[in-house]
């Protein structure tokens, strides 16, 4: 294939790729969206295979097809809840790709000039920090490794050392031209920062070390796509590597973050030297769902607030029965979603469209705050710190002056939770404690259902 035919197929491929991501946007045009990223990629895969000298497909052949077989069954078993983790394990592998794309084409070349020695320095850096950063990450949500911070004396100072090391290490590699005894050091000491500073972040905070990673995955990519100088590799790293980190900032503003704690590994210690709210008690009132089918039927508006607990119990599907037969009988049924609900970006409402629940109900956290005042009924389905008013007042949490949906102004709140056990952050919900509010324990899904039949029998 000519070089101005591989311009050409690269220039689709990369307008396939803006497309994508702004069809990702929207949930109406998510679909779309994602065809025109699988478009893009196969175009851009081709043209590479294309354009290069190869010998032998057989192992290319081979790899291929290990790949993308490996990569249809783990997507199709995957289930909804862990999806982050997917996400996570994804990101980690493109780090690790970056990382052994320019590893090898150090020790493949001969004379290598400073600009593609500092490329491919930045290349591993960027995707063993990924890969190693990502595996901690998914152990995280996975349960292998505890969700909360894992913090020891001297993190900070830890950090900015191995930082400085990697960077003489680096500097080093580029004036020796290629030793490789320094070359190993760069890897070494990526591998440790990428630990060091995704362990002391816990799982409440997971949602934006994922997206981050992301940005990761994509700037290590973009590296390497100056070390092996092909434009499409280059232009589609920096555009994962740009959203990334806009969605990432997001994400911090949902939370009351830094982007710079979170890029540093400073969030652990924030939350550490706080939490003194996880104590406190709250008395609760339990009703059962005969009980709050009274209170829906009596209700005009309504406003649903999934989180994990729903996730979990697979009750996306049950709680649009419910809202289907409330909305017949003429009430409102509207859609809370958190920026952070769940594990990762987006994750609620992934699931909600997953059971076809129309687009213009679900509510972002600015739309819906200023409808629970005259909303009758909140329910909320599994979600925790996103709702706990501790956030707003409580210096001491670890969630404070994170922005949280105002359910509490509810006229009631109805709260689903299989126990009483703390989310993500550690510490006790206030909200359960409130006068409007009422506790229907249960698994979510058996809840809604029998909430349905109890509603049908009034």
């Amino acid at each position: 294939m000519s070089v101005g035919i591989t311009t050409v197929a690269y220039i689709g491929a990369s307008i396939l790729f803006i497309l994508s991501l702004g069809g990702l946007s929207n949930q109406e045009t998510a679909r779309r969206g994602n065809i025109y990223g699988v478009v893009g990629m196969t175009i851009a895969i081709v043209a590479t295979i294309a354009a290069t000298q190869i010998e032998d497909y057989t192992i290319l052949g081979l790899a291929v097809i290990v790949g993308a077989a490996v990569g249809i069954f783990v997507a199709s078993r995957v289930e909804m809840t862990q999806m982050p983790q997917m996400v996570a394990i994804f990101n980690g592998f493109g780090g690790g790709a970056s990382a052994l794309i320019a590893s090898a084409e150090f020790l493949s070349s001969g004379d290598i000039t400073t600009f593609t020695l500092s490329s491919i320095i930045i290349s591993i850096f960027v995707g063993t920090l990924t890969l190693t950063g990502s595996f901690i990450a998914f152990g995280k949500l996975q349960g292998f490794i505890s969700g909360q911070p894992i913090v020891f004396p001297g993190q900070q100072p830890l950090n900015a050392l191995l930082a400085l090391g990697l960077v003489l290490v680096g500097f080093l590699v580029i004036q020796t031209n290629g030793q490789l005894n320094y070359f190993y050091i760069v890897i070494a000491i990526s591998a440790i920062l990428g630990i060091t500073l995704t362990i002391p972040i816990g799982g409440a905070d997971m949602p934006v070390v994922i997206s981050l990673l992301n940005s990761y995955s994509g700037v290590a990519a973009s590296a390497t796509g100056f070390v092996l100088m092909n434009n499409g590799l280059i232009i589609s790293g920096a555009l994962v590597g740009a959203s990334g980190i806009i969605l990432t900032n997001i994400m911090c503003k949902g939370m009351n973050r830094s982007l710079a704690n979170v890029i540093f590994g400073a969030l652990g210690l924030e939350q550490e030297s706080s939490g003194e709210g996880s104590g406190k008690q709250v008395s609760i009132k339990s009703y059962s769902t005969e009980e709050a089918a009274m209170i829906f039927d009596a209700a005009e508006k309504v406003i649903v607030v999934p989180g994990y607990g729903l996730a979990v119990a697979q009750a996306q599907h049950a709680v649009r029965e419910v809202a289907e037969f409330l909305e017949d009988k003429g009430k409102k049924v509207l859609y809370a979603i958190h920026p952070v609900a769940g594990r990762m970006p987006g994750h609620m409402n992934v699931l909600l469209a997953e059971a076809n629940i129309p687009y213009e109900q679900l509510k972002d956290l600015d739309e819906i705050n200023s409808e629970f005042e005259d909303c009758d009924v909140a329910l909320v389905l599994g979600a925790n710190d996103v709702v706990n008013p501790s956030a707003r007042h409580d210096k001491s949490s670890p969630i404070y002056g994170m922005p949280i949906l105002d359910v509490d102004k509810s006229r009631t709140v109805i709260i689903n939770k299989r126990t009483m056990n703390t989310g993500f952050a550690g510490i006790q919900n206030e909200l359960f404690g409130f006068d409007n509010s009422i506790m229907v324990f249960g698994d979510a899904k058996d809840m809604l259902q029998q909430l349905l039949k109890d509603l049908k029998d009034l």
